[in-house]
This record gives structure tokens, C-alpha cells and sequence, in this order.
């Protein structure tokens, strides 16, 4: 079940956010993430926050964060991952929005390909100043 994030939601939320950051980027130091943790933190209930629910168990496995068209991220418990969790949380924005766009890091191959089956499309690529690592801008249009 997909619903609305709410604020009692947090502390299961931030540790799938810190778990999966640090999982997904190892080519970024685990520290860069436990030092944005707290900022993230304050910032993340203000966000436009959908949760996925597991129907058994009713803990969360799963988030989206947007920020009007921008996917802040999804972000999927590693135990459990390959369940179609994230497509879920994907489509569920996609059925709310007419236009998506995220930034990835392109040393996240196993991201850029699950958008790119999803029909993103990269548009165009920078530096994240803050990592100093590569990223690209992805975009999807109904």
C-alpha cells in the first residue's frame, strides 16, 4: 500500500534513507550521508513524502520524495529490493505528475537503468558539487 508520509513515519523513514544512501553509493564516503543526516532530517517533512507499506506486516520498506516535479529520490530497503517496490512508488508519481525529472549518479548503473526502463531520458549531465561525482539529469514525460 502506498500512503501519505506522516511525521510519526520519520525515524523508519531516516534509516531506510541513511541504509539505502550509503548501500547505493559506496563510491561516496558513508560519512558524507551521516553528516547530512540531521539537515536531511529537519528538511524531509516538508517534502511531498509517499510511503510504501508491506500489506503483512505494515512496516515501511519504501519511500518517494518529491519536490513538485523533481523525484528527490526513491529509496527502498535492501532486504527489500527487486520486489517492485521502487516501480510501485514510480508509477505512483507518475500517475500524480505529468512531468519527472531527478539528478543520478552515474556511477549508479543499477539506478540509470531502472529509469531508463521506466522511459526517462538522460537530458544532460554535471558535477554534484557537494560529492564532487558525476550525476546525470533524467527526465519523463507522460
Amino acid at each position: 500500500m502506498i500512503r501519505n508520509f506522516k511525521e510519526h513515519d520519520l525515524p523508519i523513514v531516516m534509516q531506510i534513507w541513511l541504509d539505502t544512501n550509503i548501500e547505493a553509493h559506496n563510491f561516496i564516503p558513508s560519512k558524507y550521508w551521516t553528516d547530512n543526516y540531521e539537515m536531511v532530517k529537519s528538511i524531509l517533512p516538508q517534502a511531498e513524502i509517499y510511503v510504501h507499506e508491506n500489506d503483512l506486516t505494515k512496516q515501511i520498506d519504501g519511500f518517494i520524495g518529491l519536490n513538485d516535479d523533481y523525484i528527490e529520490g526513491i529509496f527502498v530497503k535492501s532486504s527489500a529490493q527487486s520486489n517492485g517496490i521502487g516501480k510501485q512508488l514510480l508509477d505512483f508519481a507518475k500517475n500524480i505528475k505529468t512531468n519527472l525529472s531527478l539528478n543520478v549518479y552515474q556511477k549508479n548503473v543499477r539506478a540509470i537503468a531502472f529509469y531508463k526502463r521506466e522511459d526517462f531520458v538522460i537530458k544532460s549531465e554535471s558535477i554534484d558539487l557537494s560529492t564532487n561525482e558525476k550525476d546525470f539529469l533524467m527526465t519523463w514525460c507522460r
